[in-house]
Order: C-alpha cells, then sequence, then structure tokens
C-alpha cells in the first residue's frame, strides 16, 4: 500500500473517531500531496521519496512553530502543533540514530578521501540522497562538520 493510500485509511479512521487533531493534520498532509501532484499538471504518482520529503516538511513546520510558540511562552498554542507533527511522523520510515548516521557519515568522507570544511559540499552531496528519509539534514551537516573540522 502506498503512503498516500495510507494516509487515507487513517483519515478516515480519525473521522470515525472524531479525533481533531488527527483529521487537521492528515488533511494537510493529503493537502500538500495533492499540491505536489498537480504541480507537474499531470495526475502522476508521487514517488515515495517525494511523498517523504513532504511529510518531512510538514512535520519540520509543525516542530518550528511549536518551538517558536514555547519562546513565546504559548504552550496552547505549541501543543497542538506537537501533537500533529508526532501524528504526521508515523508515516514517515523510522530514523536513524546518530550513531548510525556517524558510521553512514565517516564510511563517505573515507570513500571520498575527503579533507577539511572544503569537501564538505561534496559529503553531504552524497549523504543526503544516500539518507533521505532516514535522517534530518541539520544532524547530518552537524555530524560532517564535527568530523572534517
Amino acid at each position: 500500500m502506498s503512503l498516500q493510500e495510507d494516509i487515507m485509511t487513517a483519515l478516515k479512521e480519525a473521522m470515525k473517531a472524531k479525533d481533531q487533531t488527527a483529521l487537521t493534520a492528515l488533511r494537510a498532509v493529503k493537502s500538500a500531496i495533492l499540491l505536489a501532484q498537480t504541480e507537474t499538471g499531470s495526475k502522476e504518482e508521487l514517488t515515495e521519496e517525494q511523498e517523504i520529503k513532504i511529510l518531512q516538511k510538514q512535520v519540520k513546520q509543525r516542530r518550528d512553530s511549536a518551538s517558536i510558540y514555547l519562546e513565546q511562552g504559548r504552550e496552547d498554542l505549541a501543543a497542538p502543533e506537537t501533537a500533529e507533527a508526532d501524528i504526521i511522523a508515523q508515516f514517515l520510515p523510522e530514523a536513524l540514530s546518530e550513531e548510525e548516521i556517524e558510521k553512514v557519515v565517516l564510511a563517505a568522507i573515507e570513500t571520498l578521501g575527503a579533507e577539511g570544511m572544503k569537501d564538505m559540499g561534496k559529503v553531504m552531496g552524497i549523504l543526503s540522497k544516500e539518507l533521505a528519509g532516514k535522517a534530518d539534514g541539520k544532524t547530518i551537516s552537524t555530524i560532517v562538520k564535527q568530523k572534517l573540522g
């Protein structure tokens, strides 16, 4: 079953359960996927990688909003954002731990023969593709800086 079908099934279950938080989050994801499909001008199916990127973006937006609300002391606004991010995150593949990311980073640096920060772009280019959907870009970048620095 595709990610889009999984989301539609969850959306129906949320409607039956009258779960407003889940409904809001899943409708936003469905909308983002439909927008991405129609952007190309055709009703082409999105690849799983494209769907995962959309979900990651939705989760990141909500987590960023929640952190801004918390900085401003608005826990009442941060809670729904965090809850929605958690609901959407259920559809993402299991994220790698920092230790696992570090192993992949070290392997990429060794393969490329990277030395110093001047090679960070090359390393990040390879790792972004290899770890797409499995790790956050900021985490990857931080680990690459530590290892090259």
